[in-house]
């Protein structure tokens, strides 16, 4: 991990927010390179929901949320943690992650009783702080989109089964935010909601879960890094009928990356009408203040349903820190020295393709280098940078470092002959190409 913080401070990918002032534990800001990779992999994440199915649209809701929507939604009275003081440091701690009922600060078994902490963050709406206008900062995106289930469905004409997917922030008070980015304050959550016939929905579940397992595979996980965890129905959310956690071996240890559960219809049926107006089944909470019907004709029977839902979520955050971590090699060459690599796969990588002049501030050199590279960026596959250093070794080691699939060097012959030098950023391999070849080039490259 330590290895990892270095990397991502040293070359702009995450740093701390605002460390020049201390910092802010559990907040981090992404740099430069940090940005260009958590939106690859936002991007990779919505094409594979969005483009790649027709049965599923997209959303993007407010990130203040109606105190209203998260009691029915169960959030108010559940969404919480157990969390002890210690009376010897004066430092809290969730109390399911102690080590024989310790303090991890001091040592000292001096403790509170566990008491439960609400982890949503509350704050004043409109102009007058009277304790009575609030709203909280999203903890989860899921409950936006079953409130936005009728609008979805009116819009769009979709029938079951069919999903709705949206990324975006969250936030939660967690009591101990630690190992990096794993554990936030504040983070993105990429969640679909996939709605079905119930009945249908535990075949659903598996599904989700094997496309899930491909799609982490092709952002360059190793399954053999994978686990998968089916939580215990002890141990299950208020709202799961069953849930099956994807564990990777991250470097502080096997955790979740991501959580595809069965919500059932709890979420519709909480936020719907009363059951006796309804006329169907539902998980219908008492004393409902929503006046809208969250419900769907089977196109089958003609008749109303709530339908169930299936729910992968997975955070923004954790994904990055386990691409970063199965990359990040150190290579031993021949030559007695090590070499820092990033490999990322390539339409994750931050920068694909760095073009670099033989000769700095040279003339002729930096006008074709130029060229080149506004041809290759006009393909619009991600960032392409010309990088003016005069120092071709320094180069082809930082692009290593920071996961850059190619390096195009444009030396004294590629203006003679219109050709230009590619070094593979894995195999370190260099091919001379045609300039005129280079965009077909790149499109394999990234699009494999």
């Amino acid at each position: 991990m330590d290895d990892l913080v270095s990397l991502c401070k040293r070359r702009g990918f995450i740093f701390q927010s605002g460390e020049i002032y201390g910092g802010m534990q559990g907040m981090y800001d992404f740099g430069p390179l940090g940005v260009e990779l958590k939106n690859n992999l936002k991007q990779a994440w919505w094409s594979s929901m969005i483009y790649e199915n027709d049965n599923i649209e997209g959303l993007d809701a407010a990130i203040l949320s109606n105190p209203t929507v998260l009691r029915y939604s169960g959030h108010e009275d559940t969404f919480s943690d157990p969390m002890v003081d210690c009376k010897s440091c004066k430092s809290r701690w969730r109390s399911d992650l102690l080590q024989n009922n310790k303090c991890p600060g001091c040592g000292s078994s001096d403790l509170t009783e566990p008491r439960p902490f609400n982890l949503m963050f509350k704050t004043n709406i409109g102009p007058i702080d009277d304790g009575e206008t609030f709203g909280y900062l999203r903890p989860e995106t899921a409950q936006s989109i079953f409130t936005n289930f009728k609008n979805v469905v009116d819009s769009s004409s979709k029938s079951l089964p069919f999903g709705i997917a949206q990324i975006g922030k969250a936030f939660r008070n967690e009591i101990t935010p630690r190992n990096f980015i794993f554990r936030v304050r504040e983070f993105e959550q990429m969640e679909l909601e996939f709605f079905v016939v119930p009945g249908t929905d535990e075949e659903w579940h598996k599904k989700w879960v094997d496309m899930r397992l491909l799609w982490w595979e092709q952002q360059g996980i190793s399954s053999e890094n994978i686990e998968l965890y089916d939580v215990p129905k002890d141990e299950l959310a208020h709202y799961s009928k069953g849930t099956i956690d994807v564990m990777y071996k991250f470097p502080h240890g096997l955790e979740e990356l991501e959580g595809i559960a069965n919500r059932t219809d709890f979420d519709l049926g909480s936020h719907s009408k009363k059951q006796d107006e309804l006329n169907i089944t539902a998980n219908v909470m008492k004393n409902n203040s929503s006046n809208t019907r969250l419900a769907i004709q089977d196109q089958n029977t003609n008749e109303w349903v709530v339908p169930y839902v299936i729910e992968p979520s997975a955070g923004v955050e954790r994904g990055i820190l386990a691409i970063m971590n199965e990359a990040y090699n150190v290579e031993q060459l021949e030559n007695g020295k090590e070499r820092t690599v990033l490999k990322l796969k390539p339409h994750l990588s931050p920068i694909k393709a760095a073009v670099i002049p033989l000769k700095k501030n040279n003339e002729e050199l930096v006008a074709l280098a130029s060229e080149v590279k506004n041809s290759l960026q006009k393909l619009n596959l991600g960032r392409i940078i010309l990088e003016n250093t005069g120092n071709i070794g320094k180069g082809y080691r930082r692009h290593d470092e920071i996961g850059t699939p190619l390096c195009i060097t444009i030396d004294f012959d590629s203006l003679e002959n219109k050709t230009a030098t590619i070094r593979d950023r894995d195999s370190m391999e260099q091919e001379v190409v045609a300039i005129n070849e280079l965009q077909n080039y790149l499109i394999k490259k990234i699009n494999g």
